[in-house]
């Protein structure tokens, strides 16, 4: 089932550009492209000593405390998105 927003940008082709234009603009930013950059590193340094594999269904998880988890891609992206 497809959610409100989906269905939204499905049908209103202009909306989805511009909110494809804010995210492209939002992912240059240097705050993003270093958090990028950082959990990469620890994703190949997870590959590296055998703790996840690509494509295993993995993200790398900030905790509250600072530090980094492995965790379950559905469960890291679905935190918070209520606050919106």
């Amino acid at each position: 089932m497809a959610s409100k927003s989906t269905k939204h940008y499905n049908s209103n082709p202009e909306s989805h550009k511009k909110k494809l234009e804010y995210q492209r603009n939002y992912n240059k930013q240097k705050s993003e492209v270093e958090r990028r950059v950082e959990l990469n590193a620890i994703n190949r340094k997870n590959h590296a000593a055998g703790k996840s594999k690509v494509g295993d269904g993995k993200d790398v998880s900030h905790t509250k405390k600072g530090g980094t988890v492995l965790e379950k891609q559905s469960q890291n992206r679905a935190r918070n998105r209520s606050k919106k």
